[in-house]
């Protein structure tokens, strides 16, 4: 029979990771999404507890865990704060992850410790201004000048790409054209700081205001030849099996933002009053909180499914596509809900559902829009 119970080890980190952002996430994160400012003692606390090495091996300092586990810790972070959890989920599937899957020895050897401590942030260049789900029209180019690669180009959108502590930015870049004229396209690490690597001004958001995102521009950025990241030409494949795996984990972040907008609607309904009454003895209200309760509950069982697959080794695509559509618009529509539940101070970003509010929307965009995700299972399915 099927058993969607956590093991006693899964649940430890689930009980950990939601002590942790009950107690030192939730009292001070409203202040840092006001201000827009990065919660650095957050992060360092987060690697300290050995979150962004949950899914690597002891060798590089990992936890020697699994995918699955970092979709737990995301789920739980995000009930309190998606920008937090953004950055973690950022840090490891997009910024970690490609180089422990196709990196060389040497670059695993360089950066993965780094990275997996949480003393450093990888970012995942592949969003160009022109182009978003439209990710193979790539305009950022590569070319082969002696014993280096020279880039061009810019992209947009991307997390973790200012910090003052990040790394490295793994760059999709056009090296060339293959015989039936379709652009060739290979990864580039570019660690930050090189000449020619400019980062722009962190964007003016409408939600994740906690987290870093940001314009790249290079320019005649030249790195060592040895910077390429798994195979020349393979660049493309590579950032796909990547989405693939980032989106389980959005899914998770999702469900734990549609959880976070139960959560703060039960606690709030028991506390206010109209026409004399609690506003949770009222059927209307009754039936939004069962909505919003069934809509995550399934949305956590399509996350657990592609999760499953993905760490048996067996396709998942659609499964991952299927749980990053199903997440996201719970999310969005828990959000909904819950700012209605509380009325006008639902509108106010002291509240956790106002920022839940402005937080879930981009859920329906990054790593793949709501259309996008519709696309990959009708294709699946064979249409």
């Amino acid at each position: 029979m099927l058993d969607f119970r956590l093991d006693e080890e899964y649940e430890a980190l689930r009980k950990t990771v939601e002590e942790f952002a009950r107690e030192e996430v939730a009292p001070v994160i409203g202040g840092f999404y006001e201000r827009e400012e990065f919660p650095y003692e957050i992060v360092a606390k987060m690697g300290r507890m050995g979150l962004f090495g949950l899914p690597f091996p002891e060798e590089y300092g990992g936890m020697g865990g699994d995918y699955f586990a970092l979709c737990l810790v995301l789920e739980e972070l995000a009930r309190v704060d998606s920008s937090v959890a953004i950055t973690l989920e950022a840090g490891v599937s997009l910024g970690a992850m490609p180089l422990y899957r196709f990196g060389s020895a040497a670059q695993k050897d360089e950066w993965l410790p780094k990275l997996v401590a949480g003393e450093s942030l990888g970012a995942f260049g592949l969003t160009e201004p022109g182009g978003g789900s439209d990710a193979g029209a790539l305009t950022t180019s590569a070319r082969i000048d002696g014993d280096s690669w020279v880039l061009n180009g810019t992209k947009a959108f991307i997390t973790n790409s200012g910090t003052d502590i990040t790394g490295l930015v793994t760059v999709a870049a056009v090296t060339g054209r293959r015989d039936n004229g379709k652009p060739e396209i290979s990864a580039i690490l570019v660690p930050a700081g090189t000449e020619g690597f400019s980062v722009s001004r962190k964007y003016s958001k409408v939600g994740w205001n906690a987290s870093d995102t940001r314009e790249l521009s290079f320019q005649d950025c030249r790195v060592p030849l040895e910077n390429l990241v798994g195979e020349r030409g393979r660049g493309y494949a590579q950032f796909l099996q990547t989405l693939d795996e980032g989106r389980v984990a959005i899914a998770a972040l999702s469900v734990g933002l549609a959880q976070g907008c139960v959560d703060e609607c039960l606690k709030y309904v028991h506390e206010r009053e109209a026409f004399g009454h609690k506003i949770g003895s009222y059927q209307a209200i009754q039936f939004k909180i069962a909505d919003m309760e069934a809509r995550t509950h399934v949305a956590r069982l399509a996350y657990y499914q592609a999760a499953s697959k993905m760490l048996r080794g067996e396709p998942f695509k659609r499964e991952a596509a299927i749980a990053k559509l199903v997440s996201s618009e719970t999310a969005m529509d828990n959000a909904r809900e819950a700012t209605q539940i509380f009325g006008g101070y639902g509108f106010m970003n002291e509240y956790p559902v106002g920022r839940f509010y402005r937080d879930a929307k981009i859920l329906e965009i990054g790593e793949g829009t709501s259309e996008v995700q519709r696309i990959l299972i009708a294709r699946d399915l064979g249409l």
